[in-house]
């Protein structure tokens, strides 16, 4: 289960300032900060069946890896995600051009979402093209990923660009994590990002969607 908090970024200044914010430079787990490029394609039918379903599939390159994931039981609580996930290595690059659901065959959800596709095939929806800054902090009570992402979600049907805070728990509490959010939120002035990046490319295909006949 992926649980994480996101924040909207109102000022580009805040994604080299919050990086060095005192407290969490005071409890930065030595060795984990890293930069990378991180390019994501999200895949559906024509119909969109996977996304009138709340299932994300997507086909991420992190750097140098490329990971295919699925996501699911999408809840949010002001600005606080819960959502199932599933992440597979993944070896060929093809997989951004044509993924083959069989990835996830040793899953439940493999195997639920091989009996939802029925044999349609899977186009490319969405892109995302952004610039990530992240490390891990130590609060006491749980371990966080702190992540800066800075890019473009690129559809047929336009593009938005992309500037926000994400703080992932690895470990320990939802409390933790929640208390570390609120004191950034406070001390930034940032405001829950009450959307991920998945359901704001839907929404740019909107039109797109509506017109579908099903």
């Amino acid at each position: 289960m992926e649980v994480e908090l996101k924040y909207k970024i109102h000022d580009k200044k805040l994604l080299t300032t919050i990086p060095n914010d005192e407290y969490l430079v005071g409890i930065e787990e030595k060795g984990t900060r890293e930069q990378l490029f991180m390019k994501a394609a999200y895949f559906d039918t024509e119909d969109y069946i996977l996304s009138e379903n709340d299932i994300a599939f997507r086909v991420r390159m992190e750097g140098s890896r490329i990971i295919a994931s699925l996501k699911w039981k999408d809840s949010n609580d002001d600005g606080m995600y819960t959502r199932e996930e599933i992440n597979v290595p993944v070896d060929d690059p093809a997989c951004f051009l044509m993924p083959d659901p069989l990835l996830f065959k040793e899953s439940e959800m493999g195997e639920d979402i091989t009996e939802l596709l029925n044999g349609k095939p899977l186009v490319s929806i969405l892109e995302m093209k952004f610039l990530r800054n992240r490390f891990r902090v130590d609060t006491g009570g749980a371990i966080c990923e702190v992540s800066l992402d800075d890019g473009d979600i690129i559809t047929d049907d336009g593009e938005l660009h992309v500037s926000e805070l994400e703080i992932e728990l690895f470990s320990g509490s939802k409390d933790e994590l929640a208390k570390l959010g609120a004191s950034l939120a406070e001390k930034y002035a940032l405001a829950p990002e009450l959307e991920s990046k998945y359901a704001r490319g839907l929404r740019l295909l909107g039109n797109r969607r509506g017109t579908v006949k099903r």
